[in-house]
């Protein structure tokens, strides 16, 4: 491939640590998503349980994916068990200077994403062309296995909006059909 082309792949992400109540939201997303029956995930789709490995998703990143969607905790102020899709757009910002060491377990989509875009200045590989962000609002992310009733009511909406953010992005990037000669 040269330039901007990109293989026809999407990774599906679930970020979050399952110990930390509602900040397993995004795993167990990914999760309810594995358990699908396969034709429902449309062709070249990849999940990930990211859980709190962001440098791992990061450097997968490199590997090339047309689309990517995350699936985290995400705090705007609202009631618990809210869903929200953040569209990132297609250049994920840098992250600029870190004060200090960067902390690999504690590490949010924003700097994912920003190490994403260091690590392809340095290294090469191609930034995905579409990222989103399926997040829902926490009610308690203390210490303590199971998610809180509201955020767990939002996990199968929330794979709902996976699908169709897929189905979208394979709309999108469906090739023109070719006219018929007659």
């Amino acid at each position: 491939m040269s330039g901007r082309e990109t293989p026809e792949r999407t990774l599906v992400a679930g970020v979050g640590n399952i110990f930390l109540q509602d900040d397993g939201f995004g795993v167990e997303t990914v999760r309810r998503l594995g358990a699908l029956d396969p034709s429902r995930l449309p062709r070249g789709t990849e999940l990930m349980d990211a859980g709190i490995r962001g440098v791992h998703l990061a450097y997968r990143l490199l590997e090339g994916y047309r689309t990517l969607v995350l699936v985290d905790l995400v705090s705007r102020g609202g009631p618990p068990g809210t869903l929200c899709t953040i569209d990132v757009g297609p250049q994920p910002p840098a992250v600029g200077h870190r004060p200090g060491p960067l902390d690999t377990h504690a590490m949010d989509p924003a700097t994912v994403l920003g190490l994403l875009h260091d690590l392809h200045a340095g290294a090469g590989g191609t930034l995905p062309d579409e990222v989103y962000v399926v997040g829902c609002e926490p009610r308690d992310t203390g210490e303590g296995i199971g998610l809180s009733p509201p955020v767990e009511e939002a996990v199968d909406p929330a794979v709902d909006l996976v699908l169709g953010l897929l189905s979208r992005s394979v709309r999108d990037h469906a090739p023109d059909p070719v006219p018929q000669k007659n």
